[in-house]
């Protein structure tokens, strides 16, 4: 496997990639010498240099930052998003992502959206892909307005406050668990509206008896897909930006509500902007928008 790369970026998806990595957890803004700017990320150092319009990538996780945070194919360097975009999925299926997951503020949103031959390119036209590849928040809002707005659409969208997340943390000792249990509700839920729908595609987040065991409990009837990268498909694309756009809203009226600062990630700001909530509001409220298990949580209680 490649340790270093080097990619043709222009100024416009370098703009993209810089607010990325700006809210993303895991990645620290750095500073190179002639570089635009920089970011140090799990196992990966990343620079673009505007002059040359080159973005270099350089560390043991290069391949993962392309396939995961690029959304590109390492081995050909080709696109995953738009390659996927010329096969779209039209047979009936449920689609489930989350997001806030990698957040020390905010809610654990999960998301699901039920796509078919009638709904698939409706979808497609509207910009739904993966929300990590929108780069504008506002941008995000606007499609789920619309995605909500579709006829024949169907959609569900689980919001857990972090006061009720710490529970269910406590409850299942394990963040895999509490995702699984959060799909499964979704998948349920989905089921209800379109009992005819038999399948259902989610990003595979972990060993995938985790999520079918949840979902077992529920007694749903629907075949589980689990895969990487599954929000190249449409109907999870889509969950991804719903799923997005009601964590933001959470974040931004809490954060208006509280008078402080509640940046995105777990990175020294993140730390930073928590001692701040402290200062104003008190430990005792930090479960109320914080999530307690992160190691977040002793840093700022020192």
């Amino acid at each position: 496997m490649a340790s270093q790369y080097t990619i043709d970026l222009n100024a416009a998806d370098a703009r993209a990639l810089k607010n990325k990595l700006q809210t993303r957890a895991g990645y620290e803004p750095s500073e190179r010498e002639y570089a635009e700017f920089c970011f140090t990320g799990p196992k990966v150092n990343v620079a673009y240099y505007a002059k040359r319009g080159k973005l270099v990538v350089q560390g043991s996780g290069a391949d993962e930052f392309l396939e995961f945070v690029m959304l590109i194919d390492p081995r050909t360097g080709v696109s995953v998003v738009k390659k996927s975009a010329h096969t779209v999925d039209k047979t009936p299926h449920f689609g489930v992502d989350e997001s806030g997951k990698g957040d020390y503020f905010g809610p654990l949103v999960i998301a699901g959206v039920y796509s078919d031959e009638r709904t698939a390119d409706a979808l497609v036209k509207l910009g739904c892909k993966d929300s990590k590849a929108i780069p504008d928040d506002k941008k995000i809002a606007a499609i789920a307005a619309k995605i909500m707005q579709l006829p024949g659409i169907a959609y569900e969208v689980v919001c857990i406050g972090p006061k009720r997340y710490n529970e269910l943390y406590t409850e299942f000792g394990n963040l895999n668990r509490l995702l699984a249990w959060g799909h499964a509700r979704v998948i349920a839920a989905l089921h209800e509206k379109v009992p005819s729908c038999t399948r259902a595609l989610s990003d595979q987040f972990a060993n995938e008896w985790v999520l079918k065991t949840a979902l077992g409990k529920r007694r749903v009837p629907v075949q589980l897909e689990q895969r990487t990268k599954a929000e190249s498909d449409v109907a999870v694309a889509a969950a991804s930006i719903l799923a997005r756009a009601r964590f933001v809203k959470w974040m931004q009226d809490t954060a208006a509500a509280a008078g402080c600062d509640m940046p995105l990630g777990c990175a020294a700001h993140v730390t930073k902007a928590a001692r701040a909530f402290v200062d104003k509001h008190g430990q005792d409220r930090l479960c109320d928008v914080a999530k307690l298990h992160f190691k977040t949580t002793a840093k700022v209680l020192q």
